[in-house]
């Protein structure tokens, strides 16, 4: 059977460590793209140095050659500017429009039955104006933002209660970013409530870590955000995806409807296979909840008109 074939589009720390992530776990041959190509075709001859001792056998090629991605399965755009210190997800969004816009037009000439995946920030509006741009269905275009804000959730919850991660079962709604909404109700450690289990108080604390845990990062690392979790997420997207796992995992999907909302991509529960998203999941929020997401979903509309199109 042949391989799936994998495009990522941006050779930063985030797609590089995509890259890597994907080769280890044979997902696919790779196509690691760059606007400078000496970068791309650097790590992915690194990358490819390394299969002997790591054991997989995939092709990885670096280039800033559309081309060379065609006919792709998926195709994931990690590339854009980063956030700097004391800059909000907002004041990104006129430079990384323009990023998203060039790339998506080139990607999807040349993988027109792809699956595409974005992750640049503004994420919510960035996988909106992809949408748009490729007219694609709305199962096809999908953004990675809900498990990354999920695993940071359940991270911090295990730490607090000394538990394994494994145990922590949590869901993170809405926008990336200030206005998530992640779920108690639907948050146990191996089954158990984790409302049994903390205080309200220590709860609250842990969601406003989890709301600012990108900054947090980017406090402390100065020069760069977050790059591991990030693309440990998109890598668990992809594998759903080619392996038609139909995992159930938080992603930014177009809503029409579902939650009461309308017309712009959110983070909610969705099934995840090789056709992209097979359904959208519905779950009972409480009044707060439902007020939060709503609170989250005005924010995201008032970025993508912002965008203009």
């Amino acid at each position: 059977m042949a391989r799936k074939k994998i495009s990522i589009i941006g050779a930063g720390r985030v797609g590089s460590t995509t890259t890597q992530l994907c080769a280890y776990k044979e997902l696919g041959d790779l196509v690691l793209w760059n606007r400078t190509p000496e970068i791309a075709q650097g790590l992915a001859l690194d990358l490819m140095e390394t299969a002997p001792i790591e054991g997989y056998d995939v092709n990885i090629i670096g280039t800033n050659d559309y081309s060379l991605t065609k006919n792709s399965d998926v195709v994931a755009i990690t590339a854009g500017m980063q956030r700097q210190p004391g800059m909000t997800r907002e004041q990104l969004l006129e430079q990384n429009a323009q990023i998203v816009k060039a790339i998506t037009t080139e990607a999807v000439k040349y993988s027109p039955n792809c699956i595409l995946i974005v992750i640049t920030n503004p994420l919510d509006a960035m996988v909106y104006l992809a949408h748009k741009l490729s007219k694609f269905s709305k199962q096809k275009v999908i953004g990675m933002a809900g498990i990354l804000d999920a695993s940071r959730y359940r991270s911090f919850i295990a730490k607090e209660l000394k538990v394994s991660v494994e145990d922590v079962s949590a869901m993170v709604l809405g926008g990336h970013g200030d206005f998530m909404v992640p779920l108690p109700a639907h948050t146990t450690v191996n089954g158990i409530p984790v409302k049994d289990l903390l205080f309200p108080e220590k709860i609250n604390a842990i969601i406003e870590r989890t709301r600012n845990a990108g900054a947090e990062i980017l406090a402390l690392e100065k020069e760069s955000s977050a790059f591991y979790a990030p693309a440990a997420s998109l890598t668990q997207m992809i594998e759903a995806i080619v392996k038609d796992k139909h995992r159930v995992l938080p992603c930014a999907a177009y809503l029409n409807g579902e939650y009461g909302i309308k017309g712009i991509f959110m983070g909610v529960p969705v099934q995840l296979g090789s056709v992209g998203i097979e359904k959208i999941l519905e779950l009972g929020l409480t009044d707060k909840e439902k007020e939060e997401l709503m609170k989250s979903a005005n924010s995201i509309k008032e970025l993508v008109k912002l965008l203009k199109i």
